[in-house]
């Protein structure tokens, strides 16, 4: 029988500006891909190349607004017509994880397309193995991946999901080399025996050349201005691609841009090294969606690190070695192994950056994170490098002169009055560098500081490094860019942890073995338990009752370690009710002439209501709770699927406020709680910044479902069955005993 060829791609006339931009970021571009052409994306930073892969989903102008013209087809019809027809990976795929475990999230897309469940494992782990992560046990927390293990789990679930166009947003940028080769020789794979579509994008080329036929080139205006086999595009326009700063294969790097170290501020005079840091080590507790928790090291730094003025010391190693957990504990996030291991400054004026508070750890350190986006505390370009200056009581036309002429060497001075959220990754990574060199800080820690750079900006990035190294500035890059190591005085070789023996499996709580909807019922139970209780008497009655139940269901019988803190864990969630009974009961007094009784039965009623939720709730995995309302309730697939990523989203949430405190301390806009002002300004701004980071976190999270076949899955099938179980039963039955004892003093 002949195989149907599948991937055929129509671009016509395709024009699209964003809502924010003047200008579009796609002119006019026109394009036919072949099935089973595997393509190259290339052009310079910003040029649209992300854009084009989100047009050729279908999403484009449906999730994000903006002006669009034009038509895209894949195979005649419109990309999301057929679940699972395009498989995408984001430029940032963290962004794109749906699930709580490695396996579940993979699977993700097998479950839109109607996979078989029976065949659904063998298929995961098939991806897995093929993107070089066969050694994670299926359980594993997403939320404890690294970055680049992060990256490979979105390839993997790409290639579970077997489309007819394959969609790559720089898949090997942070990667070390071998994993990059690993990934690049699984998408080989991919087009061995059933050809499809594939299109990447990559700024470094050369590695890229041997898998490709074809070479399609941006412009920076986002027009098509080169297109044509590979060798042959590479040959002719060779002076050109140069020119539009495409790093072409066998061509040296370009030489640093020539930056002013004047275009800094002044940097402190430093006798000795401006930190240092004893060998050490970072561990890292993750809880597991049973409940349980595993405490793994994340990290070690087996030698001492010493970034001194002038130097440029870097972090390598593969990825997941821990470059980025080290260069957070050296700013003073994370707690090193020993505590004392990291000082700052040198003397009698060295200082643990943890101690600091946000202005002093401003004056004396910078940081770009993994992630640029996470650093973003402004409305403007302009007003994000001058933040850090502002807030250090640095103002002034020469301070904002200084920083258009730092935006102006990294390409960015068009865009000074644009909203950051809006810049491209690359444009971000450039934004994150100048605003975090802009005030002269005398340490920079950076991570992966040239990913994402064409030619002509990453020589901008690097010659902005060199002169504030120049100035007396000290810099500490974790980076997989040779170029980069070559250049440094120091080199830090991180290995990845070992992985610690198999340890006896922890006890799981009586709670945590039961459904989801068992939990949830029980949760709910409390309410008419609270609502019927006549009197304090028989509230005190009720929270005695629920007391023994809880104490029951924490209970870990077995063997092996128990887990820890559960107890501790419960009174914790309970403060809010008990904080909101005291509310209601006080209000209650003083409204009820003070009536004691009324009081006390107002509030105890609160407790009741409050303490099944604080017990059970924790315990309820959305990933399985989308399964039971689906499977079990026979509630519409779409909506449940969709509620429960969000829900794995708000388990996030804490995280990302995490992140947005760190990202304000270090740029100086930390609160000291004794100005009430200023506390208050501190929760706005972190609060909006976790609205802003949440729509734009729900935005992605969208795409990425959509790209594995959830906008259009017709017939879904599930990874884990949701049976109902005998313990389900009891959990109910203990659950109804308050309802059932205030039902009876009533």
């Amino acid at each position: 029988m002949r195989t149907v060829r599948r991937g055929h791609v129509e671009v016509a006339g395709l024009t699209w500006r964003p809502v924010g931009r003047r200008e579009p970021v796609l002119r006019d571009v026109t394009l036919t891909l072949r099935p089973g052409e595997r393509v190259l994306l290339a052009g310079a930073s910003g040029a649209g190349k992300s854009t084009l892969l989100r047009a050729l989903t279908g999403m484009l102008g449906s999730l994000e607004p903006g002006d669009l013209e034009g038509d895209v087809t894949l195979d005649g019809a419109a990309p999301g017509d057929r679940p699972g027809a395009v498989g995408l990976v984001l430029q940032e795929p963290g962004s794109g994880v749906v699930a709580a475990s490695v396996g579940r999230d993979v699977a993700f897309g097998l479950e839109n397309v109607g996979a078989d469940p029976a065949g659904m494992p063998a298929v995961v782990e098939r991806a897995l193995a093929a993107v070089g992560l066969a050694d994670l046990p299926l359980d594993t927390p997403t939320s404890a991946l690294s970055g680049g293990q992060t990256q490979r789990l979105a390839l993997a679930g790409t290639l579970a999901l077997d489309p007819s166009l394959v969609l790559l947003d720089e898949p090997t940028a942070m990667l070390d080399p071998a994993c990059a080769a690993e990934v690049r020789a699984a998408v080989a794979a991919l087009s061995a025996d059933d050809p499809r579509t594939l299109v990447v994008v990559e700024h470094v080329l050369g590695p890229w050349v041997p898998l490709v036929d074809r070479l399609v080139v941006l412009s920076t205006d986002g027009r098509v201005v080169a297109d044509g086999p590979v060798e042959e595009v590479l040959a002719t326009q060779r002076e050109v691609l140069l020119a539009m700063g495409l790093w072409v294969p066998d061509e040296p790097a370009p030489a640093p841009l020539d930056v002013d170290p004047g275009l800094l501020a002044a940097l402190p005079p430093t006798a000795g090294a401006a930190l240092t840091a004893d060998p050490l080590a970072v561990d890292r507790t993750v809880r597991l969606v049973d409940g349980s928790t595993r405490t793994l090291r994340a990290a070690a730094l087996d030698e001492p690190l010493a970034a001194s003025p002038g130097d440029l010391s870097v972090l390598v190693g593969p990825s997941g070695s821990g470059k980025s957990t080290v260069l957070a504990a050296l700013a003073g996030f994370l707690d090193p192994v020993p505590d004392d291991a990291v000082r700052l400054g040198a003397g009698e004026g060295a200082a643990d950056p943890r101690r600091l508070d946000a202005p002093a750890l401003a004056a004396r350190l910078a940081w770009v994170p993994q992630w640029a986006s996470s650093t973003l505390v402004a409305g403007t370009v302009l007003d994000e490098v001058l933040a850090t200056s502002r807030a250090l009581g640095r103002q002034g036309p020469a301070e904002e002169a200084r920083a258009l002429a730092l935006l102006d060497a990294l390409g960015l001075a068009a865009l000074a009055a644009a909203d950051p959220r809006h810049l491209s990754g690359g444009e971000q990574r450039r934004l994150a560098v100048a605003a975090a060199l802009h005030h002269g800080p005398p340490v920079l820690l950076a991570d992966e500081p040239t990913v994402g750079q064409d030619r002509h900006t990453w020589a901008a990035i690097v010659g902005l490094v060199a002169a504030h190294r120049a100035a007396g500035g000290a810099v500490v890059a974790a980076t997989h860019d040779a170029e980069v190591v070559a250049r440094a005085d120091r080199v830090h070789h991180l290995a990845a942890p070992p992985r610690p023996p198999q340890e006896p499996s922890t006890r799981v709580p009586l709670a945590a073995r039961c459904g989801p909807l068992a939990l949830l019922a029980g949760a709910m139970l409390g309410i008419p338990a609270g609502v019927v209780s006549p009197r304090w008497s028989t509230s005190l009655a009720v929270l005695a009752v629920q007391a023994v139940l809880a104490v029951v269901a924490l209970a870990a019988p077995g063997t092996g370690p128990a887990p820890g803190g559960r107890a501790r864990r419960v009174l914790l969630r309970t403060v809010p009710g008990a904080l909101a009974a005291l509310s209601t009961g006080w209000s209650t007094w003083w409204l009820a002439g003070h009536d004691v009784d009324t009081a006390l039965t107002v509030a105890l009623r609160v407790l009741v209501i409050v303490v099944p939720s604080a017990v059970l709730l924790p315990w309820v995995d959305p990933d399985r709770l989308g399964d039971h309302l689906a499977q079990r309730l026979h509630l519409p697939d779409r909506p449940v699927v969709a509620t429960a990523a969000a829900l794995q989203r708000v388990h996030t949430f804490g995280a990302v406020w995490t992140e947005i405190g760190r990202a304000r301390r270090v740029r100086g806009l930390g609160v000291r709680p004794t100005r009430p002002a200023e506390v208050a300004r501190h929760l706005a701004a972190s609060t909006t910044g976790l609205l802003v980071r949440t729509l734009g976190a729900a935005v992605e999270l969208a795409v990425a479902m959509d790209a594995r076949g959830f906008a259009t899955a017709r017939r879904r099938t599930w990874w884990a069955p949701a049976p109902w179980r005998l313990r389900d039963t009891v959990l109910l039955v203990a659950a109804a005993l308050p309802v059932a004892a205030a039902v009876l003093v009533r």
